[in-house]
């Protein structure tokens, strides 16, 4: 008899997993989270980030240090898993950079993904990256991903999710693509949790380092005058063109901006602490590397709660088909 996929599991089951282009572990907290709750046992058997920084990071929270250069990895060296996760590089694809693509050297970073997935054959993955990805060169580089990842015999679906439907006090919109070597099930996860309050994500008493000028503050609150309050506390946003917006929820942090692109109140900065909670890592999570460090490290992660969503579905799409699939 196959029990139902969100059951128990009866004898402990290992899901193996490699993170590629694994930054500070967003997608590793997940599928440890994930794995926790089905009485499943997380083994990371392969991670990489070119990245010291956040090659340290990962180091200290997790007690391995991830490879390097994933071009200079020989695929068929990379031992055995069930699913690869990769966030690969957004930077070719952002409305914040050139958006060149697959022009940019770092866009056929893509292809190292493929060239994993080719020599491993692991039965799902997990893709994450810029909702602009969908609309870059009139949909054209999403068409090529795809089209790539179905010739290695995958079934692929793609769906742009939003971090504020899962939990999270941040609007971040980023397309998720996932595959499966053999047909499933499987259903994109709809989100509504309940987000997070502010209150529950920022400091009291943030330190009179986290203060922008006050010049800055005021030319801030010059640009909101007259317009509507929806909150105690707010973040308030400058987007590119100058205009001010303020929400009871962030939006999406960003690696490469401004350091005073996003205020709280209009007041100060974001602490690295409150970053990481914006992005669901949890508290014990350790923070390693400066301030301008961090910001890039929690600019280009993933939202924690959005991937445990995804990957549990993707469980459950799995277990319907083939439950023993992750024995030992």
């Amino acid at each position: 008899m196959i029990p139902s996929p969100r059951a128990p599991l009866a004898t402990p089951q290992t899901l193996r997993f490699v993170d590629l282009f694994c930054g500070i572990g967003g997608f590793r907290i997940a599928a440890q989270e994930v794995c926790r709750a089905r009485q499943l046992t997380p083994q990371c058997v392969f991670s990489c980030d070119i990245d010291a920084d956040a090659q340290a990071a990962y180091e200290a929270n997790f007690g391995e240090r991830p490879a390097g250069d994933i071009r200079a990895i020989d695929a068929r060296a990379i031992p055995d898993h069930d699913i690869l996760f990769a966030g690969f590089p957004c930077q070719p694809f952002s409305i914040i950079g050139d958006r060149k693509g697959f022009e940019d050297a770092r866009g056929t970073l893509f292809f190292e993904i493929a060239r994993i997935l080719q020599a491993k054959r692991p039965r799902a993955f997990a893709l994450e990256n810029v909702k602009q990805l969908r609309s870059h060169n009139q949909g054209h580089t999403l068409k090529r991903i795809l089209e790539t990842l179905r010739e290695l015999g995958y079934f692929v679906e793609d769906c742009v999710l939003n971090s504020l439907a899962f939990g999270l006090p941040q609007k971040r919109e980023r397309i998720f693509i996932v595959g499966f070597r053999d047909k499933v099930n499987f259903q994109w996860p709809s989100g509504g949790a309940p987000m997070r309050r502010l209150e529950e994500i920022l400091e009291p008493n943030a330190p009179s380092l986290y203060f922008a000028s006050a010049q800055i503050q005021r030319r801030r609150k010059q640009k909101r005058q007259g317009k509507p309050q929806f909150a105690e506390l707010t973040i308030w946003h400058e987007n590119k063109g100058g205009n001010v917006s303020a929400y009871p929820y962030s939006c999406a942090l960003r690696a490469g901006a401004s350091h005073n692109y996003l205020l709280v109140n209009g007041e100060r900065r974001l602490t690295e602490r409150e970053m990481l909670r914006l992005q669901g890592f949890p508290e014990t999570y350790n923070i390693v590397g400066s301030y301008t460090v961090v910001r890039k490290q929690t600019g280009n992660a993933v939202s924690v709660p959005v991937v445990k969503a995804v990957l549990a579905s993707a469980l459950d799409a799995l277990s319907l088909r083939d439950f023993t699939l992750l024995e030992d």
